[in-house]
């Protein structure tokens, strides 16, 4: 743009320098001109031909370089546009050469990452061709193995087939045996039934009562300070053994409603208490989400069993071994103890709180009574859930097993007692009262010792007792100033321990 300037101020400069010369050369012909035209007057007419000649030819120069001065301003404004044109076409081809270095380099990463991909898919190829080879190889093991562990099967088909011809030839020996000692044994049966007591002759067998309904109040006895939630009878024996707020455990002789020993160490309010079968151990449930287990002879403090992370609300011992302890807690959890070591064994977790459990006679199932209303069925040995039913609307409160073991009791917040058949889980009997109102999470019903009856206390104090057979109350028991927590019904047929929340315990006959 700066040399289209120059180059126009130049030309316009040189028309001016034209333009004052040829003024200057008119001016100094003039007076040649004039003396010229002196001596020349006859021919006058002829110079003046030709200086209008000139003239003339001197305009048409003028117009010549009138008409060369529009052309050189023309071509310069196109020279201009020219340059701009060529400019603009300068910076595309720049941007193109720019986007073209860019396009190559993207193209090169493109390229690098081509190659990244077909060396992964080519691994990727070569690992698969291995594992198939593997799975080849796996199948026909597999194979193998089916094969062989079908002919495993067939021989211990074999051996089972062998064991059970053996165990039936047994079992006819045992047979023989059993009609023989039957025939045998009537005569020292007869002698030992007495006053209703039938003493088995197995060693270590319970005696068997005939439970009567209890109509009278016995004894009432002020037990614990701020209430008692736990009774529990020895096996074959009259002494109750109770566990309150106060942190204590209590026995006490029924027959004269006497204290016979108080157990002291256990850490929070006893929530539950079990007994060994062989009344050696006592053990209680603790709100310090831990069990006590006393020496029952000595009272002596044995062990302190820690694991749980809650109040520890269930307690109960197998009825196969003293050995095994179950205890429930609100942590959701059911912890299974070895009494001897004094350690856990198993935990089973499940997803509503237990209130209640109790071993089945088998040794190796657990039923619990749960949050959820749902009755359950645990192995104690693999912690599976084998069974459960919705026994109740609302929780369940508390868990009996009747002696027989082909019964179990269950109550719930509902104010419903259910019995079911242990083999189905179906329900086989229920009973309920108008006034019947259960009066915590944590109340005990029980059932008789000759299965023939169920006890269970109410909000009202009072205490409601059912005959089985005909789902009715033969007796409703008022004793009790506050609301009753717990029954317990002797081994020997009478009497029955209820408590309450205010701590009072009364015996029934």
């Amino acid at each position: 743009m700066l040399d289209e300037e120059i180059a126009l101020d130049a030309i316009k400069h040189a028309l001016r320098a034209l333009r004052k010369r040829h003024l200057v050369e008119e001016a100094a012909h003039g007076p040649a001109y004039i003396a010229l035209s002196r001596p020349f007057i006859s021919q006058g007419s002829e110079w003046k031909e030709k200086a209008e000649s000139l003239e003339t030819e001197l305009q048409q120069c003028y117009k010549a370089q009138s008409r060369l001065s529009e052309q050189l301003v023309v071509e310069v404004a196109e020279s201009r546009a020219s340059k701009s044109l060529l400019q603009d076409k300068e910076d595309l081809i720049a941007s193109l050469q720019n986007e073209c270095s860019q396009s190559r380099d993207e193209c090169t990463r493109l390229k690098e990452l081509l190659d990244e991909k077909t060396q992964a898919v080519e691994l990727l190829t070569s690992e698969n061709q291995e594992l198939k080879a593997q799975l080849e190889e796996t199948r026909v093991r597999a194979d193998t193995a089916q094969a062989e562990n079908k002919m495993l099967i067939d021989r211990w088909m074999l051996q089972k087939m062998q064991d059970a011809e053996k165990l039936n030839e047994a079992n006819a020996v045992y047979e023989d045996m059993i009609d023989k000692l039957k025939a045998s044994s009537i005569e020292q049966l007869a002698r030992q039934q007495v006053d209703g007591v039938v003493r088995q002759s197995e060693e270590g067998a319970e005696y068997y009562v005939e439970s009567t309904i209890p109509t009278a109040n016995k004894h009432k006895i002020s037990a614990h300070q701020g209430g008692c939630a736990a009774l529990v009878f020895e096996y074959n024996s009259n002494i109750l053994i109770s566990g309150g707020q106060d942190q204590t455990i209590k026995m006490w002789d029924t027959s004269s409603g006497s204290l016979i020993r108080t157990l002291h160490g256990c850490l929070g309010s006893v929530l539950d208490l079990a007994i060994t079968h062989e009344n050696s151990s006592i053990i209680a449930a603790s709100s310090s989400n831990k069990l006590f287990v006393w020496d029952k002879d000595s009272g002596r403090l044995r062990h302190t069993l820690t694991g749980h992370v809650d109040k520890v609300c269930a307690v109960d011992v197998s009825k196969f071994s003293s050995r095994h302890v179950a205890s429930a807690a609100y942590d959701r959890t059911i912890k299974i103890w070895d009494l001897q070591r004094g350690y856990c064994t198993n935990t089973i977790i499940f997803p509503s709180n237990c209130n209640a459990l109790s071993f089945g006679m088998d040794g190796h199932t657990i039923c619990s009574g749960h949050v959820d209303g749902h009755l359950r069925l645990w192995d104690i040995q693999t912690g599976k859930l084998l069974s459960e039913v919705a026994a109740h609307s609302l929780a369940i409160t508390s868990i009996s097993l009747a002696r027989n073991g082909n019964v179990i009791l269950t109550s719930g917040r509902d104010n419903v007692h259910n019995l079911f058949d242990m083999r189905t889980l179906e329900v086989c009997g229920t009973l309920r009262a108008s006034g019947n109102r259960m009066a915590s999470n944590w109340s005990r019903s029980c059932i008789s010792a000759d299965d023939n009856y169920v006890a269970a206390g109410s909000a009202d104090g009072s205490v409601h007792v059912w005959s089985i057979s005909k789902a009715s109350i033969v007796s409703t028991l008022k004793e009790h100033n506050s609301s009753v927590l717990c029954c317990s019904w002797s081994g020997l047929g009478k009497p029955l321990a209820t408590a309450d929340r205010s701590g009072t315990i009364c015996t029934w006959t």
